[in-house]
């Protein structure tokens, strides 16, 4: 039982860690995509910048915005996690995410189970559905930046 509880207070120490000191949080004016997210409960707005190559794999990652602690540390863990990946692999971290922040289960991820570990630090929000929504805002917001690449030159 004790085990639990200590990796239970590691978990908290890091969303507190990354919710007081947000990594990557910061505009980004050459991005090549770029949405806007907004939890409407309780007035949390995040907006999720995108950088990729020439064969569209994600190069930088920032997000900016005014939210609680849980939705920043979410989008730091998102924006770290993020680099690196094909559309195709953001969103599936993103489905993953998604079902493990709601208590849904979902096949392993192949290849990219240190991802998913350090997602795990967010966890927590299970036992608050409240807060669900705060985890899952800069995660949505990032789906939609996928989908919303800025004209060229614009």
């Amino acid at each position: 039982m004790s085990g639990s509880l200590d990796l239970r207070d590691l978990y908290q120490e890091v969303i507190l860690d990354h919710g007081r000191r947000p990594r990557n949080r910061r505009a980004m004016a050459n991005c090549s995509h770029l949405a806007r997210g907004e939890n409407v409960s309780c007035g949390d707005e995040v907006v999720v910048f995108l950088k990729t190559d020439d064969e569209g794999v994600i190069r930088d990652v920032a997000f900016d915005g005014q939210s609680c602690a849980i939705a920043t540390a979410s989008a730091s863990l998102m924006t770290e996690v993020l680099v690196g990946k094909t559309p195709a692999q953001a969103k599936s971290l993103f489905d993953r995410f998604h079902a493990l922040a709601t208590g849904r289960e979902e096949a392993p991820l192949n290849g990219m189970e240190y991802e998913l570990e350090r997602l795990a630090m967010l966890l927590v929000v299970r036992d608050y559905p409240v807060r669900e929504k705060c985890a899952t805002l800069a995660w949505d917001t990032m789906l939609a930046a996928l989908e919303n690449p800025k004209a060229k030159g614009g």
